[in-house]
């Protein structure tokens, strides 16, 4: 049985959750949109119209918890690829949605454009470490009436992982499932295999519910299509600037969002997935790489755990703009801590300066982050085998190692062999130039750029969809010299 670290008793758990239940049954949340506030009404919620309060009593989120499910998966177009959390965990995921892109040939930051997206779906493909690719960037270049679109047919045609993202509207969420429908053959081919995965942030911090992305939750819900929401309070601005008071709002937050969801379609799967920080009050700036978003990951998964879903969420951005020691150690320190709690996802990949800028060497970096933290919690394997006595016994004082079978047989499954990190003396690092880790991380991203990408769809499929929407973006993925 796997142990987690704890912050909370059991107690104290059951506090935090009735607490929750007193913000969403006295305070209530504003609900923007119209249908979300008629789906409350309907099932005994205290709905004002005029002002969009809505209050739910706790009978209805009790009730509702009970079709909670544990389980949550992500489905790609080759099933080799499906991950399901928590049996999978940890799950790790590419930083999403950002505007700019740090150029690989200049190094200057510039906008994003769906070539870019073409270059990271099929980098995100071939790096172990990752399992699903959230598309990482906007497309600058998108014509009009194919924003969406724009970004995910570059994803889609790239990368045989799950693909992640969200829409600005229902017509371009139609948009991309017709797109999936033509992947897949047929629309009931695609229901039987949705293998492009939805996620929103309905939830504005404190308390109120948006319009355009609820109705993209309801929607989708409605379909039995997979979609999940993020909650994303940050303490001293949109919440109490204490942890707890954090935890309970987004804890509440959460609870309003699960409530909707199992109203229209009891037993969806969810995620409980979150991006509490805390702000920097010194200055006002938003600070998701500050070691209190992992602190509050750690208390949200602690909570997740308490009404049985799977948990995870924002976990191991950077406030960096360059792959420095800052990047490093809060990427490293949050995914870390995450991790010993027991989270499943991790939203971690290749993003600097708060999420506003990939960076191919940054998500090169942070595959080999995953791969050690896939390492740390498969931990300790215990065995009679593995404590090798026999082998110990035949080398005995003073023999080695190092020319045995045994060893060559464990060597790459004992240990995380690293492409990034250096290991060279000082010497040998000194006559390769004194490579840091951006450049070896460069080094790799253009390595595998400027190989003929195997996850692009086949000839016959790409032309039925460029005449299916004339004017489509290219979507190849090609490497920048």
């Amino acid at each position: 049985m796997q142990q987690f670290t704890r912050f909370f008793t059991d107690e104290q758990r059951v506090r935090i959750h009735e607490a929750s239940l007193e913000i969403l049954e006295n305070v209530g949340l504003l609900v923007r949109n119209k249908k979300a506030r008629e789906i409350f009404a309907k099932h005994g919620c205290e709905v004002d119209n005029q002002t969009t309060l809505v209050k739910i009593p706790r009978k209805i989120v009790e009730e509702c918890r009970k079709s909670f499910v544990p389980t949550y998966t992500f489905t790609a177009q080759d099933p080799q690829y499906d991950v399901t959390l928590p049996g999978d965990r940890p799950v790790v995921v590419t930083g999403s949605s950002a505007p700019n892109i740090i150029d690989p040939i200049t190094g200057e930051e510039r906008r994003a454009t769906s070539a870019d997206i073409a270059n990271i779906a099929y980098l995100i493909n071939e790096l172990p470490g990752f399992d699903v690719f959230s598309i990482s960037t906007l497309a600058e270049d998108a014509p009009k009436g194919q924003f969406s679109l724009s970004r995910f047919y570059p994803a889609l045609k790239n990368c045989k992982k799950p693909v992640r993202s969200n829409t600005p509207s229902i017509a371009d969420l139609e948009q991309v499932l017709e797109l999936g429908y033509l992947i897949a053959g047929s629309k009931e081919a695609y229901m039987e295999r949705p293998f492009i995965n939805h996620h929103y942030c309905p939830v504005v911090s404190p308390l109120t519910m948006d319009v355009e992305s609820t109705e993209a939750v309801i929607y989708l819900t409605e379909m039995g299509l997979p979609v999940y929401g993020t909650i994303v309070p940050n303490a001293g601005m949109t919440s109490p600037m204490t942890m707890m008071g954090t935890l309970v709002l987004g804890n509440a937050e959460f609870l309003a969002l699960a409530t909707l969801i199992q109203l229209i379609r009891p037993g969806a799967p969810m995620i409980y997935a979150v991006l509490s920080t805390v702000a920097d009050m010194r200055t006002g700036n938003y600070a998701p790489g500050a070691v209190e978003t992992g602190i509050l990951q750690m208390a949200h998964t602690e909570m997740a755990r308490f009404y049985n879903v799977p948990s995870g969420g924002y976990i191991g951005l950077t406030n960096s703009h360059v792959n420095d020691a800052q990047s490093g150690y809060e990427t490293g320190i949050n995914t870390t801590a995450a991790l010993c709690a027991g989270a499943d996802l991790f939203n971690m990949g290749g993003l600097l300066g708060s999420l506003m800028a990939f960076d191919f060497a940054k998500a090169v970096i942070d595959n080999e982050i995953a791969l050690m933290l896939k390492r740390i919690k498969r931990g300790m394997e215990f065995s009679e085998e593995n404590m090798a006595l026999d082998l110990i016994k035949q080398v005995g004082p003073g023999g080695s190692y190092m020319d045995l079978e045994h060893t060559m047989a464990n060597m790459r499954t004992t240990a995380v062999l690293p492409k990034v990190a250096n290991r060279d003396p000082r010497g040998r690092w000194e006559d390769m130039g004194r490579p840091d880790a951006h450049a070896r991380a460069l080094k790799e991203a253009k390595k595998i750029l400027t190989k003929e990408n195997p996850a692009r769809f086949p000839a016959e499929l790409d032309e039925k969809i460029r005449a299916h929407f004339p004017g489509i973006v290219a979507g190849d993925a090609r490497w920048y010299e």
